[in-house]
């Protein structure tokens, strides 16, 4: 590891289906045989909610800056960039709260941070050496979630179209999209997009060159 250096952080912002996760774990194949490198997810750092009932876990809004942790996620994130181990959270999404467990993260020298918001906190924003914006179309979007959410998540078809109807859509253009100005790079159409995975892996390249 660059122990005498910080590690690079890049940062993937886009909405909920944009294809943020699959770019993460292409960029993630790609340069792994060369660096130690780690994903992050913000999902992760969602507020613990087991003071609610279930009823009032469902009235959260989940894509409202307010329901992540973001204090913990920018402490972990400075732990490791310091290169210190920490304990990361799991939420389960099953039941809208976090689990009593939690994953143990060594440090990389090269972390990988996506997630819907990840580009709405300067806090965040300023640990980043390359910020990514993944801009993909509503509609594929939307198609996107319903799969996972009902696949993975254990949604309903209803209560996924409600959801996006009443807070996702409504929250991607309050805060999520103006985020883009941030970007170093706006990505189009997610992990089809492989000639901007190869750029960004030749960025990463780059950076890494210039710190070591």
């Amino acid at each position: 590891m660059l122990k005498s250096k910080r590690p690079i952080i890049i940062g993937i912002a886009g909405g909920s289906g944009s294809g943020k996760t699959t770019i993460a774990h292409e960029i993630y194949d790609q340069l792994q045989q060369d660096d130690h490198i780690l994903i992050m997810t913000q999902d992760s750092y969602y507020k613990n909610n087991d003071d609610l009932s279930m009823s009032e876990r469902k009235k959260i809004n989940y894509d409202h800056p307010d329901a992540f942790d973001m204090p913990l996620l920018v402490e972990q994130l400075q732990d490791l960039m310091a290169y210190k181990s920490v304990e990361t959270p799991v939420y389960d999404f099953t039941v809208h709260t976090r689990s009593s467990r939690t994953i143990h993260t060594e440090p990389a020298d090269i972390i990988i941070l996506e997630g819907i918001l990840v580009l709405a906190e300067e806090e965040l924003r300023n640990l980043m050496n390359i910020k990514v914006f993944v801009d993909t179309d509503d509609d594929i979007r939307f198609i996107r979630r319903l799969e996972r959410d009902t696949q993975e998540r254990g949604r309903s078809v209803e209560s996924v179209i409600n959801q996006y109807l009443a807070t996702v859509k409504p929250m991607y253009n309050q805060f999520i999209e103006p985020t883009k100005r941030y970007a170093d790079i706006i990505v189009p159409e997610g992990g089809e997009n492989t000639v901007a995975i190869d750029m960004l892996t030749t960025k990463i390249r780059s950076v890494l060159s210039d710190v070591q």
